[in-house]
This record gives C-alpha cells, sequence and structure tokens, in this order.
C-alpha cells in the first residue's frame, strides 16, 4: 500500500522527529534504528486545535493486528500532544513498515495495560524509568485497524 496519506500532512517540528520520519517515509520504516532496536512506527493525528494533520515517530509494538505505542514523552509530567490529540480525534493514520492503514485508537483500560505495558518495556526498557520519575500515570495506547 503506497505510503501516500489520503491528506495533507503537517510533520514535526523537533527537528531530530523531523529527520526520523523522513528517514523512515525514505527506506519504508527499515531506519532509522532506536535504542535498543526497538521499532518504530509513524503515527498522524488530527490536531485538535489546528485541525491539521500531524505526524510523529514512536516506538510502536505489535499485539495481534493492534499496534501498540505508549504516551510517555521522555517521562515529562504532562502528556504528549499527540495523546490529547488523540483522545478528541481517535481516527489515526499510521505507517508501519511500507504499510499504512487507518486505525482507531483507545486508551487500554487497568486489565489490558500490565501486559500491554510489560511488552513495550521489552522492547525500550527506559519506559520504566521514566514511569518511576513523575506522578501522572504513562498512558498505553491500543491502535486497533479499521
Amino acid at each position: 500500500m503506497s505510503a501516500d496519506a489520503p491528506f495533507p500532512i503537517v510533520d514535526s517540528e523537533a527537528g531530530w522527529v523531523k529527520e526520523q520520519i523522513d528517514e523512515y517515509v525514505a527506506t519504508e520504516g527499515r531506519e532509522p534504528k532506536f535504542r535498543y532496536g526497538a521499532p518504530l512506527v509513524l503515527i498522524t493525528v488530527k490536531g485538535r486545535k489546528s485541525g491539521k494533520w500531524l505526524r510523529t515517530c514512536l516506538i510502536g509494538g505489535s499485539d495481534g493486528s493492534d499496534v501498540i505505542v505508549v504516551a510517555s514523552k521522555g517521562g515529562a509530567e504532562s502528556h504528549p500532544v499527540w495523546y490529547l490529540n488523540i483522545e478528541a480525534n481517535p481516527r489515526v493514520w499510521v505507517q508501519q513498515g511500507a504499510d499504512t492503514f487507518w486505525t482507531v485508537a483507545r486508551t487500554a483500560n487497568a486489565e489490558e495495560k500490565p501486559r500491554l505495558w510489560d511488552k513495550m518495556v521489552g522492547l525500550y526498557p527506559d519506559y520504566t524509568d521514566y514511569q518511576k520519575k513523575i506522578d501522572r500515570e504513562i498512558p498505553v495506547v491500543i491502535l486497533t485497524r479499521e
């Protein structure tokens, strides 16, 4: 499937994230490599204020056909903007490797989260340290294909 989204995309303004996105798109997800070899995905979410489609690069795990991402923001006390946007607009465009598809996002519930959290910590152990240093509970997000 083509990586071309059916709408205009605005990439993250953070320089290093923009570089990750460009490299990911150019190599259909084969690059860049992230710490610990954690797999990456691109998500594009509709801005709750701007209405624009905003793309970022995240560590992405799999659970069956679902894509799993963590709203860690590097262990910051506030949620990442992309998470606030999916709370308002849960329809998310995902690129996983060369494949692109629509998903519906939801936050893992208390029953689901421990298993999915452990799976994501297995991909990126720093999540544990992030959670220890902040008061907010870091959400795990499930992206289910439409």
